[in-house]
Protein backbone atom coordinates (compact mmCIF):
# COMPACT_ATOMS: atom_id res chain seq x y z
CA UNK A 1 0.00 0.00 0.00
CA UNK A 2 2.89 2.32 0.93
CA UNK A 3 4.34 1.92 -2.28
CA UNK A 4 1.27 2.34 -4.25
CA UNK A 5 0.85 5.83 -2.12
CA UNK A 6 4.63 6.83 -3.42
CA UNK A 7 4.37 5.95 -6.61
CA UNK A 8 1.41 8.09 -6.93
CA UNK A 9 3.07 10.62 -5.36
CA UNK A 10 5.65 10.79 -7.93
CA UNK A 11 2.65 10.56 -10.82
CA UNK A 12 1.18 13.81 -8.58
CA UNK A 13 4.30 15.66 -9.03
CA UNK A 14 4.53 15.06 -12.95
CA UNK A 15 1.02 15.86 -13.60
CA UNK A 16 1.96 19.29 -11.55
CA UNK A 17 5.19 19.86 -13.78
CA UNK A 18 3.54 18.96 -17.17
CA UNK A 19 0.84 21.54 -16.53
CA UNK A 20 3.19 23.88 -15.60
CA UNK A 21 5.53 23.18 -18.69
CA UNK A 22 2.84 23.15 -20.82
CA UNK A 23 2.43 26.97 -20.13
CA UNK A 24 5.26 27.74 -21.76
CA UNK A 25 6.89 28.30 -24.89
CA UNK A 26 9.07 25.01 -26.43
CA UNK A 27 12.51 26.85 -25.79
CA UNK A 28 11.36 27.73 -22.20
CA UNK A 29 10.33 23.99 -21.26
CA UNK A 30 13.19 22.76 -20.09
CA UNK A 31 14.48 25.46 -17.30
CA UNK A 32 18.05 25.20 -16.36
CA UNK A 33 17.80 27.70 -13.00
CA UNK A 34 14.70 27.58 -10.42
CA UNK A 35 14.08 30.27 -8.13
CA UNK A 36 12.95 30.35 -4.89
CA UNK A 37 11.78 33.97 -3.52
CA UNK A 38 11.68 34.21 -0.28
CA UNK A 39 11.52 37.97 1.71
CA UNK A 40 11.89 40.68 -0.34
CA UNK A 41 12.55 39.23 -3.64
CA UNK A 42 9.11 39.54 -5.02
CA UNK A 43 9.93 41.96 -8.01
CA UNK A 44 12.65 39.86 -9.13
CA UNK A 45 11.28 38.54 -12.20
CA UNK A 46 11.21 42.39 -13.31
CA UNK A 47 14.31 42.81 -13.14
CA UNK A 48 15.51 40.12 -15.42
CA UNK A 49 15.89 41.73 -18.58
CA UNK A 50 14.86 40.15 -22.06
CA UNK A 51 13.07 37.21 -20.68
CA UNK A 52 9.43 36.44 -21.02
CA UNK A 53 6.96 36.70 -18.32
CA UNK A 54 4.39 33.90 -17.38
CA UNK A 55 2.03 34.10 -14.71
CA UNK A 56 -0.38 31.22 -13.21
CA UNK A 57 -2.29 30.80 -9.83
CA UNK A 58 -1.05 28.08 -7.57
CA UNK A 59 -4.53 27.06 -6.95
CA UNK A 60 -5.11 25.97 -11.03
CA UNK A 61 -1.50 23.62 -10.82
CA UNK A 62 -3.17 20.28 -9.90
CA UNK A 63 -1.95 18.38 -6.72
CA UNK A 64 0.13 21.65 -5.84
CA UNK A 65 -0.02 22.98 -2.32
CA UNK A 66 0.19 26.85 -1.25
CA UNK A 67 3.62 27.44 -1.27
CA UNK A 68 5.00 29.53 1.52
CA UNK A 69 8.29 29.60 1.45
CA UNK A 70 10.78 32.53 2.74
CA UNK A 71 14.45 32.76 4.00
CA UNK A 72 14.63 35.20 7.19
CA UNK A 73 17.06 34.61 9.74
CA UNK A 74 18.06 35.41 12.98
CA UNK A 75 21.59 36.05 13.38
CA UNK A 76 23.58 33.74 16.04
CA UNK A 77 26.97 34.79 14.53
CA UNK A 78 28.26 38.25 17.02
CA UNK A 79 30.30 39.36 13.92
CA UNK A 80 26.62 39.39 11.60
CA UNK A 81 24.52 41.98 10.97
CA UNK A 82 21.14 42.93 10.25
CA UNK A 83 20.60 43.50 6.65
CA UNK A 84 23.77 41.53 5.90
CA UNK A 85 23.58 38.76 3.57
CA UNK A 86 25.03 34.74 4.07
CA UNK A 87 25.73 32.10 1.66
CA UNK A 88 24.87 28.64 3.43
CA UNK A 89 27.69 26.34 2.85
CA UNK A 90 25.85 23.87 5.16
CA UNK A 91 23.22 23.19 7.91
CA UNK A 92 21.77 21.46 11.19
CA UNK A 93 18.60 20.19 10.65
CA UNK A 94 17.47 19.59 14.21
CA UNK A 95 13.87 18.20 12.99
CA UNK A 96 15.52 15.81 10.85
CA UNK A 97 17.33 14.10 13.35
CA UNK A 98 14.55 13.72 15.56
CA UNK A 99 12.51 12.49 13.02
CA UNK A 100 10.72 14.68 11.18
CA UNK A 101 12.59 14.35 7.80
CA UNK A 102 10.99 14.83 4.23
CA UNK A 103 12.19 11.94 2.84
CA UNK A 104 11.06 9.61 5.63
CA UNK A 105 9.20 6.99 4.50
CA UNK A 106 9.70 4.36 1.51
CA UNK A 107 11.48 6.06 -0.54
CA UNK A 108 10.20 6.95 -4.69
CA UNK A 109 13.39 5.69 -6.76
CA UNK A 110 11.96 8.15 -9.48
CA UNK A 111 13.08 11.12 -7.49
CA UNK A 112 16.43 9.66 -6.23
CA UNK A 113 18.41 7.25 -3.93
CA UNK A 114 17.15 6.22 -0.55
CA UNK A 115 20.12 7.21 0.85
CA UNK A 116 21.80 11.01 -0.27
CA UNK A 117 24.60 12.41 0.77
CA UNK A 118 24.51 15.84 2.33
CA UNK A 119 28.03 16.55 2.89
CA UNK A 120 27.96 18.29 -0.16
CA UNK A 121 24.69 19.96 -0.57
CA UNK A 122 25.81 23.50 -1.35
CA UNK A 123 27.44 24.34 -4.67
CA UNK A 124 31.12 24.85 -4.19
CA UNK A 125 31.09 26.52 -7.81
CA UNK A 126 27.87 28.38 -7.38
CA UNK A 127 29.17 30.02 -3.89
CA UNK A 128 32.03 31.04 -5.46
CA UNK A 129 30.51 32.97 -8.26
CA UNK A 130 28.28 34.75 -5.70
CA UNK A 131 31.65 36.40 -3.97
CA UNK A 132 33.38 37.18 -7.54
CA UNK A 133 29.69 38.83 -8.07
CA UNK A 134 28.91 40.29 -4.93
CA UNK A 135 32.49 42.91 -5.82
CA UNK A 136 30.69 44.08 -8.89
CA UNK A 137 26.46 44.43 -7.74
CA UNK A 138 27.50 45.82 -4.52
CA UNK A 139 28.40 49.87 -3.94
CA UNK A 140 31.92 50.20 -2.26
CA UNK A 141 30.12 52.06 0.59
CA UNK A 142 27.58 49.21 1.39
CA UNK A 143 27.43 48.13 5.28
CA UNK A 144 25.81 45.55 4.19
CA UNK A 145 28.80 42.50 3.99
CA UNK A 146 28.51 39.33 2.47
CA UNK A 147 29.56 36.11 4.76
CA UNK A 148 29.12 32.10 4.52
CA UNK A 149 28.13 30.00 7.49
CA UNK A 150 25.74 27.36 8.19
CA UNK A 151 22.19 27.75 8.95
CA UNK A 152 20.09 25.38 12.03
CA UNK A 153 16.48 24.62 10.82
CA UNK A 154 13.93 25.04 13.68
CA UNK A 155 10.36 24.23 12.87
CA UNK A 156 8.67 27.62 14.58
CA UNK A 157 6.50 29.02 14.38
CA UNK A 158 7.51 30.64 17.77
CA UNK A 159 11.31 32.42 17.54
CA UNK A 160 13.94 30.72 19.59
CA UNK A 161 14.31 31.24 23.68
CA UNK A 162 17.44 32.30 24.44
CA UNK A 163 18.95 28.90 25.64
CA UNK A 164 18.20 27.21 22.44
CA UNK A 165 20.22 30.51 20.75
CA UNK A 166 23.00 29.57 22.83
CA UNK A 167 22.48 26.12 22.22
CA UNK A 168 22.57 26.57 18.49
CA UNK A 169 26.01 29.16 18.33
CA UNK A 170 27.29 26.54 20.59
CA UNK A 171 26.53 23.71 18.32
CA UNK A 172 28.45 25.87 15.46
CA UNK A 173 25.28 27.76 13.97
CA UNK A 174 25.72 31.07 12.63
CA UNK A 175 22.20 31.56 11.60
CA UNK A 176 18.84 30.10 12.58
CA UNK A 177 15.59 29.90 10.72
CA UNK A 178 12.02 28.09 9.95
CA UNK A 179 13.01 27.68 6.39
CA UNK A 180 15.12 26.31 3.60
CA UNK A 181 16.36 23.26 4.72
CA UNK A 182 13.67 20.83 4.02
CA UNK A 183 13.56 22.60 0.53
CA UNK A 184 17.07 21.86 -0.15
CA UNK A 185 17.44 18.27 0.97
CA UNK A 186 14.27 16.96 -1.48
CA UNK A 187 16.17 19.38 -4.18
CA UNK A 188 19.51 17.45 -3.58
CA UNK A 189 17.49 13.97 -3.69
CA UNK A 190 16.16 15.14 -6.69
CA UNK A 191 20.08 16.12 -8.11
CA UNK A 192 19.77 19.22 -8.70
CA UNK A 193 22.58 21.70 -7.30
CA UNK A 194 21.54 24.10 -4.76
CA UNK A 195 23.12 27.56 -3.79
CA UNK A 196 21.11 29.52 -1.13
CA UNK A 197 21.38 32.94 0.17
CA UNK A 198 20.05 33.94 3.79
CA UNK A 199 19.00 37.58 5.15
CA UNK A 200 19.81 38.39 8.62
CA UNK A 201 16.40 40.02 9.37
CA UNK A 202 17.09 40.49 13.44
CA UNK A 203 20.16 39.55 15.84
CA UNK A 204 19.08 36.42 17.94
CA UNK A 205 19.26 37.14 22.10
CA UNK A 206 22.15 34.85 22.98
CA UNK A 207 22.13 36.68 26.81
CA UNK A 208 20.77 34.94 29.73
CA UNK A 209 17.62 35.65 30.57
CA UNK A 210 17.31 38.24 34.06
CA UNK A 211 17.16 36.13 37.50
CA UNK A 212 14.51 37.15 39.48
CA UNK A 213 16.60 37.17 42.62
CA UNK A 214 19.10 39.94 40.90
CA UNK A 215 19.73 42.33 43.89
CA UNK A 216 20.84 44.53 40.63
CA UNK A 217 16.64 44.18 40.06
CA UNK A 218 14.68 44.93 43.30
CA UNK A 219 14.12 48.22 43.02
CA UNK A 220 13.32 48.18 39.59
CA UNK A 221 9.66 49.44 38.59
CA UNK A 222 7.59 46.13 36.47
CA UNK A 223 7.60 49.31 33.60
CA UNK A 224 11.82 48.99 33.92
CA UNK A 225 11.97 45.01 34.41
CA UNK A 226 9.25 44.40 31.38
CA UNK A 227 12.00 46.74 29.36
CA UNK A 228 14.96 44.48 29.83
CA UNK A 229 13.28 41.50 28.89
CA UNK A 230 11.62 43.44 25.64
CA UNK A 231 15.41 44.24 24.61
CA UNK A 232 16.31 42.67 21.22
CA UNK A 233 13.01 40.62 21.14
CA UNK A 234 12.67 39.44 17.20
CA UNK A 235 9.44 40.68 15.82
CA UNK A 236 7.62 39.77 12.51
CA UNK A 237 7.49 43.80 11.47
CA UNK A 238 11.18 43.87 12.15
CA UNK A 239 12.15 40.79 9.83
CA UNK A 240 9.68 42.25 6.90
CA UNK A 241 11.45 45.42 7.20
CA UNK A 242 14.49 44.01 6.55
CA UNK A 243 13.83 42.31 3.94
CA UNK A 244 12.50 45.50 2.13
CA UNK A 245 15.56 47.20 2.88
CA UNK A 246 17.94 44.48 0.87
CA UNK A 247 15.41 44.01 -1.69
CA UNK A 248 17.66 46.01 -4.46
CA UNK A 249 21.54 44.44 -3.24
CA UNK A 250 20.01 40.60 -3.36
CA UNK A 251 18.01 41.29 -6.67
CA UNK A 252 21.36 42.89 -8.10
CA UNK A 253 23.67 39.97 -7.13
CA UNK A 254 20.78 37.20 -7.55
CA UNK A 255 20.67 38.57 -11.14
CA UNK A 256 24.43 38.88 -11.70
CA UNK A 257 24.74 35.38 -10.57
CA UNK A 258 22.36 33.93 -13.07
CA UNK A 259 24.29 36.05 -15.94
CA UNK A 260 27.32 34.12 -14.70
CA UNK A 261 25.80 31.14 -14.74
CA UNK A 262 24.67 30.97 -18.22
CA UNK A 263 28.25 32.63 -19.35
CA UNK A 264 30.03 29.47 -18.03
CA UNK A 265 27.87 27.06 -19.36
Amino acid sequence: MADLQHTSLFEQAKEAADYLRNQLDPCFQRPRIAIICGSGLGGLAETVHETPKYEYETSSVPNFPRSTVTNASGGLNPEYAVGDIVLLHDHIFLAGLGGQHPLRGPNVDDFGLRFPSLSDAYDLELRRLVHKAWGRVIHVESKRRLHEGVYAFVSGPSYETRAECRMLRTLGADLVGMSTVPEIIVARHSGMRVLALSLVTNKAVLTPVPRGDDHLLQNSSPEDLNMILQDGKACHEEVLEAGNLAAVDVQRLVVQVIADVFERH
